[in-house]
């Protein structure tokens, strides 16, 4: 009995410097062509739908979100992600009062006195969120929307995913203007509006040691962006 009750310690201790040892995935892989924008391979597998529009209140532009379903094939009958066709739910978006969340391929814009429909963009993107600034709206009447995407596979897994550096996007409403606020290879860390001042407040971490993680050691980016004029600058500040 003592010697397993050793036995079973022993196991433990093996399995906790094995678990110590793993190493974190990171979210940026460097070599010679880091510098460029890294592309990511389109999945034959994923077949895209799009959920019902929606019309942000005081808007005139219908948002249509756009993503992707997995399908494997199982014999003569295809299955959608984990679940078969006939109880799958085809939701890929989740909509806020003035927001519109999921893991999106696009959102696509149509005037609602048209029916012509537009892309966001033409690159592959994964958009996590995406936000119709309605008080800066109401002050400015510049109607700004805010988006957090991945757009870069930035650890070189021929994927977009969570694991990949976050950015920052805006656009007008009718999807135009779109237009990259952070710098390639910073992550996102998160972002505000203060409505006194008609700014949005956004913060990044650079992976300035370059070992592909983002810790104490990198450095973090204070910028700030003025939507009551149609220009949007990037302005940093340093409030330590």
């Amino acid at each position: 009995m003592r010697k397993l009750h050793i036995s079973i310690i022993s196991l433990s201790v093996l399995l906790l410097v094995s678990c110590k040892n793993e190493v974190e995935k990171p979210k940026v892989t460097y070599d010679v062509s880091t510098a460029s924008k890294v592309i990511a391979k389109v999945d034959s597998t994923q077949v895209a739908i799009a959920d019902l529009p929606i019309q942000m209140e005081g808007t005139n532009y219908l948002i249509h979100p756009v993503g992707d379903v997995r399908v494997y094939e199982r014999g003569a009958k295809a299955r959608y992600g984990s679940s078969s066709v006939n109880d799958i739910s085809f939701t890929i978006s989740n909509i806020g009062e003035y927001e519109i969340t999921g893991y999106l391929q696009n959102l696509k814009f149509q005037k609602t006195d048209s029916d012509s429909i537009r892309p966001l963009t033409d690159k592959a993107v994964l958009i996590q969120t995406a936000t119709y600034l309605k008080t800066i709206a109401d002050k400015t009447h510049n109607h700004v929307m805010v988006y957090t995407m991945v757009d870069m596979d930035t650890n070189k897994d021929g994927k977009l995913d969570t694991s990949d550096i976050k950015a920052l996007y805006l656009s007008d409403i009718s999807g135009e203007r779109f237009t990259k606020v952070s710098e390639d290879f910073q992550e996102l860390i998160d972002w505000n509006i203060i409505e006194s001042k008609n700014r949005l407040y956004f913060r990044t971490i650079e992976d300035t040691n370059k070992n592909g993680q983002f810790d104490k050691n990198d450095v973090l980016h204070y910028n700030y962006i003025n939507l009551a004029v149609k220009d949007w600058k990037v302005v940093s500040y340093k409030p330590i």
